[in-house]
């Protein structure tokens, strides 16, 4: 990490006493901490210090049907247990309660779909009658606690209904992706075994429809594990798909099946579902969530983290196939009891970038949910907000943003055009929820120092070691790192591989989870997330972050994306490679602002960054989760195959990145990215 950045982001000294006071150590000058909350800094002592006093409260949030023997089990780390013995139904939490409380009423649902041009509002009462039918027709098939039922399908509440069904029963779901390929959903039919498979015919996207069911179809084909059946949800309004009398059953008589199914109690820790990631690696991983901890966690974030009231409108602008999906469109709000819009579209193309205000203005958004690339596209698209200023987003009061490194520039333009404090937060699929945030619950300042990703989360034991493992000084670029026990909500295992999950997370660093993450701390306790660990540059035994250099590249006014990738380099080792795509409006050539980045790095970050290559491109491979795919950039730049990800937007980029590439020297006998 260049110093210049560490010091632009700390503002007083390196050694500090963590409370509402900060020592300036060589003056012996005592300073009032701008951040200090004291209801933060007791809660979250209490969670480290005395947990199994801690969670309890946190627990009560949702309803039980037997209560737990004990609160936390670290009896065989890292398998900690939370609340074992406790028995409860998270369909129960998510939706009946609500209607038994006389809520049924109330909106649960918004499906907001520009590329049907429908718009679908579904009430608890109405979630409460499809689930519990979609429920019995799941129990009909053989379907019960356990068992594995694997949902492919787009952003429809269709798929939320299935989610539900499968946990009334106490039954696992598994939800791959719409943008993955047949091969990709082959490798999970073989590995969770569902007993029954749910699958839509067909997304949407720009211009162009995705059939769901042929690729379901030659999945099936390939797997060397067959379903029971397959439950078909046919899009009327988009394309019906063939059907397979034998194997397939249409939603619609699923519903019709078998009466309500009542909700199946379940062990706390038992799975709630699997949630496959590639992570850093191309094999899949299998993230296996305990029930108990997770709703009781999620339940509890929406008022601590978001601010959410009981009668607010909350918005995941995400996928139900990534973990923000199943966190923050399914469970977190629903186990809350508010509404959920779910939104079937694009920043930009369906069919303007001024979607995002729409969607505030028509649903009375109160708090968004969404990853920087969102705000980077609204911006490149209508910089001066032609779209988007006719609508009213007086309804909102906070965008939180995840996934991605949030550059400065991005955060300080959609603050400015939206008028709330954009707010950054960080975790990981494993973990389920934020490890770190600025919680509006604990009175956190909204206007936290620049770059942070916020405070330790309640549970989370941060520490940022070297590469000797040794603890790092404050403001020093280390490896993040959370000491076990993990809190309540995070992942338990990896689904039918328990070594792996020892292997993978917690061997390299013994008692403690490893982010695989890179990151400082400063002197007020706040976490700076700097990239994954892979996307530090070790420049010539400098380690630099790239999220650090993308910072600078970001600030330029004719840059509207950009990414920072590590190539080889034969005396210095690895040098940093920048790939920008540049405004429509930008008012420089391509020469003239790959002059100014060059120029800008040495200036905020110095010369000993050897920033000195930087190319324009059509654009970026981005996952429809919004994270750049560093990795198969670097890989083609040294000429190694690279694998197309299934969840990259547009793929066809890699033709003019490897062109972009080999202007500079690199990917000359590298094979097309396929």
């Amino acid at each position: 990490m260049c110093e210049s950045r560490v010091n632009e982001v700390s503002t007083i000294v390196r050694n500090i006493k963590y409370d509402r006071h900060v020592y300036d150590s060589e003056n012996v000058i005592e300073k009032e901490n701008p951040y200090y909350s004291k209801k933060y800094e007791e809660a979250y002592k209490k969670s480290i210090t005395n947990p199994e006093e801690f969670w309890p409260e946190v627990g009560k949030l949702v309803t039980w049907t037997k209560p737990w023997d004990k609160v936390m089990d670290h009896s065989h780390p890292p398998f900690t247990k939370w609340f074992a013995g406790g028995e409860l139904n998270a369909c129960y939490n998510a939706v009946d309660r609500h209607v038994e409380a006389g809520r049924g009423s109330k909106v649960a649902l918004i499906h907001d779909s520009p590329l049907t041009k429908t718009v679908r509002k579904i009430t608890y009462a109405e979630l409460l009658d499809q689930v519990s039918h979609l429920a019995g027709a799941l129990a009909k098939l053989g379907v019960s606690k356990g068992d594995r039922v694997l949902i492919y399908m787009p952003l429809i509440p269709e798929a939320v209904i299935a989610m539900l069904a499968t946990a009334r029963l106490g039954g696992v779901h598994s939800v791959v992706f719409g943008g993955f390929a047949a091969r990709e959903l082959c490798a999970r039919i073989v590995h969770a075994e569902p007993k029954v498979i749910i699958a839509a015919s067909c997304g949407i996207e720009p211009h162009k429809i995705v059939r769901y069911k042929d690729i379901l179809n030659d999945a099936i084909e390939w797997s060397s594990h067959k379903p029971n059946k397959c439950i078909i949800f046919q899009r009327r309004n988009v394309e019906c798909a063939p059907i397979d009398v034998e194997m397939d059953i249409l939603w619609e008589d699923a519903l019709k099946m078998a009466g309500p199914h009542e909700c199946i109690p379940v062990e706390a820790n038992d799975p709630l579902y699997i949630l496959y990631t590639s992570g850093t690696t191309d094999q899949p991983k299998g993230i296996q969530r305990p029930v108990g901890g997770h709703i009781a966690t999620l339940t509890w974030s929406m008022s601590v983290i978001y601010g959410m009231g009981p009668n607010d409108v909350w918005w995941a602008a995400s996928d139900l196939g990534w973990v923000v999906g199943h966190s923050y469109i399914c469970y977190a709000p629903l186990l809350y009891g508010i509404t959920s819009v779910m939104y079937e579209g694009k920043p930009d193309r369906t069919p303007d970038p001024g979607q995002y205000f729409r969607i505030i203005n028509e649903h009375k958004v109160n708090a968004i949910f969404t990853v920087p690339t969102a705000f980077r596209v609204i911006h490149r698209e209508d910089p001066d907000i032609e779209f988007g200023r006719k609508y009213s987003i007086r309804s909102l009061r906070t965008i939180f943003v995840a996934g991605e490194h949030c550059d400065y520039e991005t955060k300080m333009w959609a603050e400015k055009t939206f008028n709330v404090p954009v707010l950054n937060h960080w975790w990981q699929t494993e973990t389920g929820h934020a490890i770190t945030a600025t919680c509006l619950g604990y009175g956190h300042n909204l206007s936290p120092p620049k770059y942070t990703a916020g405070m330790p989360f309640p549970g989370y034991d941060i520490k940022i070691l070297r590469s000797d493992g040794m603890e790092a000084s404050n403001n020093e670029l280390g490896r993040i790192v959370i000491k076990l026990p993990l809190p309540p909500g995070t992942m338990s295992t990896l689904y039918q591989a328990p070594e792996r999950f020892c292997q993978v997370y917690f061997s390299r660093y013994p008692g403690y989870y490893d982010t695989m993450d890179a990151g400082y701390k400063d002197e007020y306790g706040y976490i700076y997330v700097t990239a994954r660990d892979d996307d530090v540059i070790n420049v010539a035994g400098h380690r630099i972050s790239t999220s650090a250099l993308e910072d600078v590249v970001l600030a330029h006014p004719d840059i509207a994306d950009a990414t920072v990738v590590g190539v080889p380099e034969h005396t210095k080792g690895e040098v940093p490679l920048c790939l920008y795509v540049i405004k429509r409006n930008a008012k420089k050539s391509e020469v003239a602002i790959s002059r100014d980045l060059l120029r800008m790095v040495r200036e905020l970050v110095g010369p000993i960054a050897a920033f000195r290559m930087a190319v324009a491109v059509r654009g970026l491979p981005r996952t429809r989760s919004g994270k750049t795919c560093r990795k198969s950039i670097s890989d083609l730049a040294r000429n190694k195959e690279v694998r197309i990800s299934g969840t990259v937007e547009d793929p066809t980029v890699y033709k003019d990145i490897k062109a972009a590439l080999q202007k500079l020297g690199f990917a000359h006998t590298a094979p097309d990215p396929q």
